[in-house]
């Protein structure tokens, strides 16, 4: 299959993963918006001019143009104009104009029999299950594509078997011509060590993981030892010294340890001159949570830097300053990653499909974290006001005053329509930055 034509199924995996993970975010919102007997009029994706609908009981289901999204739409999200019975002039203002017409908006379909079936009469409990079941969606279908990606096909491992065998002695930072002089042979190369070798055992020790071998080679430098490998279904045992050399300290998080003054680490270790095969190592379920726990929390890290992060994704767009690969990218990015890990022919399909599988759990806790954000038009607006009504009911009670009623969201439209407007804007120089200057995950 072509390069070109992989790119493009990657593109459309991602694209049709998106579209799902958006369908089902507003799943989340319809499903217990029914459950709790509010009337919903519309369940739609996308926006703009409607391509497809279909009305089923008193719902109209459909896609519209503008595959960016979607929405559900409850009657009477906002308290009606009404104040002391009779109904609230418009104020010649344009903030109380918006506040004014979303509330009509907001009960232009309620009918006599829908008295008690509008969103705004709710208990505060049922609106924050409510908001909270479009990002409550995302992480659970985050959860079960992480355990589709480790339990199913596993992560990268290093295994037992051989890769690469190095034939000279080189220090860091240095290169020698393998058929000179200068070329000292490594101490497997010397024991006649080959690539596809599985070390099965080392100085009479069983060898179970590369982790556990390579911990036993460092510590074994100018000592002789027997090494026992598996070559085409036969054992072979020969003998090997590892030579003491100055190898790089690495961290915890897989990247070459620095000092304090920025240099890279360095210590003397016994070394033996082999690379280990990676292959894809089923987890077990309890390596599920950890690991989307751990994508969470980089996602939240983001999100809680995000006017720096979004600063500086436009500093790199219009200048010749290359992008943080772990900075936020729009739906033009992550098709553009898709495209390149299905066209890396290099890689096992499996592999391939794997990162895919991950990518997209990765996208569907963005959403879920990115959603609840305190701010109107996402969700984490609407559970703010909701807990803002409940904590001032409690208040009022409290010290006996009357029930101040249902919050009304409305007043806040103007804060909304700015946020909105950043949003567009943060979209827009994102797609930018993501045609000119792309991220490169790939080196």
């Amino acid at each position: 299959m072509s390069p070109v034509l992989l790119f493009i199924l990657g593109v459309v995996f991602v694209a049709i993963g998106i579209a799902v993970s958006i369908a089902l975010h507003e799943v989340g919102h319809l499903l217990p918006a029914k459950l709790f007997k509010v009337r919903v009029t519309k369940y739609m994706i996308g926006f703009g001019p409607t391509l497809w609908s279909r009305k089923k009981g008193e719902t109209e289901y459909g896609f519209k143009a503008i595959p960016l999204g979607g929405f559900v739409s409850m009657i009477g999200m906002y308290p009606p104009n009404k104040e002391d019975g009779t109904v609230r002039t418009s104020s010649t203002g344009m903030f109380q104009s918006l506040a004014s017409d979303a509330r009509s908006l907001a009960h232009e379909e309620v009918g006599p029999a829908d008295a008690n079936r509008v969103f705004y009469k709710l208990p505060v409990w049922k609106k924050i299950i409510i908001m909270l079941g479009g990002p409550a969606m995302n992480m659970l279908i985050g959860l079960a594509l992480t355990a589709v990606l480790l339990m199913g096909f596993g992560i990268a491992t290093q295994t037992t078997t051989i890769a690469d065998v190095s034939k000279c002695q080189v220090k860091a930072g240095e290169t020698v011509d393998p058929n000179s002089a200068d070329c000292k042979l490594t101490p497997a190369a010397t024991a006649g060590l080959l690539p596809n070798d599985v070390i099965t055992s080392f100085d009479g020790k069983a060898v179970t993981s590369w982790d556990q071998l390579t911990g036993w080679i460092r510590a074994s430098a100018d000592k002789q030892v027997s090494i026992t490998v598996e070559r085409d279904g036969v054992p072979v045992t020969t003998t090997v010294t590892p030579v003491l050399s100055a190898r790089p300290v690495v961290g915890d998080d897989g990247r070459q340890a620095k000092s304090a003054d920025g240099t890279l680490q360095y210590q003397d270790v016994g070394f033996l001159g082999i690379g280990a095969q990676t292959a894809l190592v089923p987890q077990p379920a309890s390596t599920v949570l950890p690991m989307a726990g751990e994508n969470i929390k980089q996602i939240a890290g983001v999100v809680l830097n995000l006017p720096a992060r979004v600063a500086g994704v436009a500093q790199a767009a219009f200048s010749e300053e290359p992008r943080d690969p772990n900075g936020p990218i729009s739906v033009v990015g992550v098709g553009r990653v898709a495209g390149e890990v299905a066209a890396m022919e290099q890689v096992p399909m499996q592999s391939r499909v794997a990162t895919l599988v991950g990518l997209l759990a990765g996208l569907n806790f963005a959403l879920a974290v990115f959603n609840l954000i305190p701010l109107l038009p996402l969700d984490g607006g609407h559970v703010a006001g909701a807990l803002y009504e409940g904590a001032r009911r409690r208040i009022a009670k409290l010290f006996g005053r009357p029930d101040p009623g249902a919050f009304d969201i409305a007043k806040l439209l103007p804060v909304t329509y700015v946020v909105a407007v950043l949003l567009m804007g943060m979209g827009a120089l994102l797609i930018y930055a993501d045609i000119v200057k792309p991220v490169n995950l790939f080196g």
